[in-house]
């Protein structure tokens, strides 16, 4: 095998495939990428969870398959310079040339790596990738950790009609994203996809092209450009999110998104998982203050003059929680929607953006 390649679209490559290499495996082969040169190069990471291959154009002079580690190779690639990059392989070696650096490294069989499966979809939608990918960075930070509740750990897409709708939740808090796509899905479509998974694709470089997904009873496949990603769908009921979230409100504090942001962040230096950010609204007054005490650290305390419809109320949250919040919504106006002190607070994106992230409340 010998091909020549920008080294631009061979490291865009291999940190794509790489994602989808086992980190640990008995099987050294599902540690590394299969790499294919044909009429183009095609680079596959598989580790019988997820997987990805991509192919990019390339100088093929002598077709061919072998195996890299996928840690290894990718180091390698990743350091080389902005030059022309030239791969030779054989049975046992690989060979990297670029400029006046040599690099050999031992190869693997193309036939221990596994085979990559064909799926047959029983639905399928397109998107634009600019908005997917916008609306997954909102959702997905969301998702649940906890291996035993698996359905939390995704996000529900679907699309009815010309609204795209992604949702997430790890219990303690809710993101909901909605857009309208100039373009009606042909049919309904509904999926709980990996939340690490459909970060892994939005982290991909930004373009106007479609994202397509396909999805069968047990698989997910996403089509973006060159590249192809698929994964376990994951099965089980996502929770009814929609009774958490209130109609109206009783206290709806209107501020600047990033006069918030800053106040917590700032509020949030004396805080820690004990003592969590208070807030409390006077509607009377029309401010609403920030605080937070630490009995072994000290206090903070920080006013913002805003707009408050409703009753005055005594709150508290987690202050990342708020933060992550926070930092999704890009309007310059963020309405925080309270009703009551013990019950969900929710973050509204103003004018421009169907967004909301509702967090539980903190006991102080």
């Amino acid at each position: 095998m010998k091909f020549t390649c920008e080294k631009y679209l061979l490291s865009l490559a291999v940190a794509t495939a790489g994602r989808a290499a086992a980190s640990k495996s008995p099987i050294p082969a599902m540690e590394g990428l299969l790499i294919e040169a044909g009429h183009n190069v095609r680079i596959t990471g598989y580790d019988l969870k997820k997987g990805i291959y991509t192919t990019f154009e390339a100088d093929v002079s002598a077709p061919g398959s072998v195996v890299l580690s996928a840690k290894l190779f990718g180091d390698i690639i990743k350091n080389l310079p902005d030059m022309a990059v030239r791969v030779e392989a054989d049975e046992t070696t690989a060979t990297v040339f670029c400029d006046s650096t040599t690099f050999s490294l031992k190869a693997l069989n193309p036939l221990d790596f596994p085979a990559f499966p064909e799926i047959e979809a029983d639905q399928e939608a397109s998107f634009p990738f600019n908005a997917f990918a916008s609306m997954v960075k909102r959702t997905a930070k969301v998702v649940s950790h906890d291996e035993t509740r698996i359905v939390l750990t995704g996000v529900l897409v679907s699309c009815v009609g010309s609204t795209l709708k992604m949702v997430a939740t790890d219990s303690y808090r809710l993101a909901v994203s909605e857009t309208e796509l100039d373009n009606p899905c042909p049919e309904e479509f509904e999926a709980v996809i990996a939340g690490s998974f459909l970060q892994d694709i939005a982290s991909l470089p930004q373009s106007s092209d479609p994202i397509t997904l396909a999805l069968n009873d047990n698989q997910i496949v996403v089509t973006y450009r060159d590249t192809t990603f698929i994964n376990r769908r994951i099965e089980g009921t996502f929770p009814n999110y929609k009774q958490l979230i209130a109609e109206g409100h009783t206290t709806r504090a209107t501020l600047s998104t990033h006069a918030l942001t800053d106040a917590v962040r700032r509020v949030s230096l004396l805080s820690n998982k004990v003592s969590p950010v208070q807030v409390r609204v006077d509607a009377d007054s029309g401010v609403v203050t920030l605080l937070t005490n630490s009995q072994d650290i000290g206090n903070a305390q920080e006013n913002l003059i805003c707009e408050v419809d409703g009753e005055s109320v005594d709150i508290a949250f987690n202050f990342s929680f708020m933060l992550d919040g926070l930092n999704s919504i890009d309007t310059d106006a963020v309405h925080l929607d309270l009703f009551g002190p013990m019950k969900p607070g929710i973050l509204r994106a103003a004018e421009g953006e169907n967004f909301l992230y509702l967090i539980m409340p903190v006991r102080v």
